[in-house]
């Protein structure tokens, strides 16, 4: 499982755990029964405090995302439903379309700047 960090960004490092586990599951990357990293060994590896992994695991298992099992890995106990592809795509653009309505541009230009971008991933590096 890869999961990358940025505390630049503003964005709760617990956060951007749950974010990007949950966008593994709901990709199929990982699989009800898929067991993650521990607590200690996912902090070492990404360079933060275990109670900031916990947290998010905690909130994962609030979510029903994944499950705590006493004396073995915490495993991914579901894929978020049908739908939650669509809604971690919606949450991603939310922002974007904040940014759309400040700069004052046009929903056609940028939905059209959107399938300009989209028509290109995986003909070039950087869309």
């Amino acid at each position: 499982m890869l999961i990358v960090v940025d505390p630049g960004t503003g964005v709760p490092v617990y956060r951007q755990v749950m974010d990007q586990v949950k966008l593994q599951v709901a990709s199929g990357r990982l699989a009800p029964g898929d067991e993650l990293p521990s607590t200690r060994l996912l902090s070492t590896e990404l360079g933060v405090n275990p109670m900031t992994i916990s947290k998010a695991y905690s909130f994962l298992e609030k979510e029903g995302i994944v499950e705590r099992r006493p004396g073995r890995p915490v495993a991914v106990k579901g894929n978020g439903g049908k739908g939650a592809g669509r809604e971690l795509l919606r949450n991603e653009l939310a922002g974007t379309v904040t940014i759309v309505r400040q700069l004052g541009i046009e929903p056609d230009e940028a939905l059209e700047l959107f399938r300009s971008m989209l028509s290109k991933i995986g003909k070039e590096e950087t869309p």
